[in-house]
């Protein structure tokens, strides 16, 4: 086993280093990654000695001083560091009773402040998920950030018209695919539905926002035949820990058609193990019980019993390594790609599964309503473009084409 060198603290921390060591074994950080964060703190304590500071002196205006310092300090092409290289450090030096348990709080700019209402206005009002908030956000600050490069005020909404949401759009979809032009699009009509209704501009601009042109539905929705998914479910080996919690995983996205935030949102109270039901969080907060297989009941059995870390984290399914928390969406879709490379297949992302569900319920003569409620569309349109799927179906309802028989 390669030793692992213990960091040296010097300086206003070195009485807090044996402290965090322990509290970071306890969260299940390994050796090598704990003496990491130790790292972090003996250069924060060697700037603290420079300055003349004590550790009682690390203030929000003290931290950003401390990471300037380190950002000027870092080589061409290096990691930036940020607030969040710092957090496990503060948080322990919070609990220690050592700084306020505001000191991370960094005053904000106009932006920041009208931002920040507006991911309340998309997570309490609206209700929309994760990465959808995230999405939009990013949409939002490019667009106001832009304008208030370009015309300069406080937020970049001020005065805002029609004319100029219309030439950003513009020169955005210039170099962008349809799909992710009309993804655009929907990003900031939701800001200015937000900035109408905050009062921020007299009136909506949302209608000025052109649509983009593009055939719905135009394409066959990629899918998975049955013995494709059966070969990914085989690729698991559960006699590990990550084979079985993937396991898990692919047979719940298998067999429920959840989608990837769906299932990294998943809590351990969500399974009712007396009803034989999972409870899911969806879109636009809906929540529904769908029925927990005898299959799947013995995954998640095998997972949590044998396997899964014993951690403070609620999260149904959590990362391989410490500290152990909740798994991301795309970790989700990560272990289908992984599977699908081990089962000899084409890489695929999580929603793959979802339609490969859709396709054999309508193979098996499931009805297009039976397969909405599975997937738990709100709208039947959303179901029908898997009508295109069943070719079998469709050849006896298509006409002959005209001349065709000559």
């Amino acid at each position: 086993m390669r030793k692992v060198c213990r960091a040296r603290v010097v300086g206003p921390l070195a009485a807090h280093a044996d402290g965090f060591r322990a509290e970071l074994a306890g969260l299940g950080y390994r050796p090598g990654s704990a003496e990491n964060q130790v790292l972090v703190m003996a250069r924060v304590s060697r700037w603290l000695a420079s300055e003349g500071l004590g550790a009682s002196d690390l203030s929000a205006a003290v931290v950003e001083e401390v990471l300037a310092a380190w950002r000027a300090a870092a080589k061409p092409g290096a990691r930036v560091p940020t607030a969040r290289t710092l957090a496990l450090l503060l948080g322990h030096l919070r609990a220690e009773g050592v700084l306020a348990a505001d000191v991370v709080v960094v005053a904000g700019s106009p932006l920041t402040d009208l931002l920040a209402g507006y991911r309340s206005y998309l997570v309490d009002d609206r209700g929309l998920a994760a990465r959808t908030v995230v999405r939009y956000e990013l949409t939002a600050r490019q667009f106001l950030e832009s304008r208030l490069v370009a015309v300069g005020g406080r937020t970049g909404a001020e005065g805002l018209t029609g004319g100029e949401v219309t030439s950003f759009l513009l020169e955005e979809c210039a170099r962008l695919s349809v799909a992710s032009a009309k993804s655009r699009v929907a990003d900031l009509r939701s800001l200015l539905r937000f900035l109408h209704v905050s009062g921020v501009t007299a009136s909506c601009l949302a209608a000025s926002v052109p649509p983009v042109a593009g055939w719905r539905d135009a394409r066959l929705v990629a899918t998975l035949s049955a013995d494709e998914v059966a070969a990914i479910l085989a690729s698991c080996d559960t006699a590990t820990a990550t084979g079985a919690r993937d396991f898990a995983v692919l047979l719940v996205l298998a067999r429920l058609g959840l989608r990837a935030a769906e299932v990294a949102g998943l809590q351990l109270g969500d399974v009712d193990w007396r009803a034989g039901e999972i409870m899911v969080r969806g879109k636009g907060g809906r929540v529904d019980a769908l029925p927990l297989s005898h299959e799947l009941g013995d995954a998640l059995t095998e997972y949590l019993t044998r396997w899964r870390p014993r951690a403070d984290c609620r999260r149904l399914f959590v990362t391989r390594h410490a500290p152990w928390r909740g798994m991301h969406p795309n970790t989700v879709s990560r272990v289908v790609r992984v599977a699908c490379m081990r089962a000899g297949l084409p890489a695929v992302s999580a929603h793959r599964l979802r339609h490969a569900l859709a396709s054999e319920l309508l193979r098996q003569g499931s009805t297009l309503a039976e397969i909405g409620q599975v997937l738990r569309h709100r709208d039947l349109a959303t179901t029908a473009l898997y009508a295109k799927v069943d070719r079998v179906a469709l050849r006896s309802v298509a006409a002959p084409w005209p001349g065709a028989a000559r």
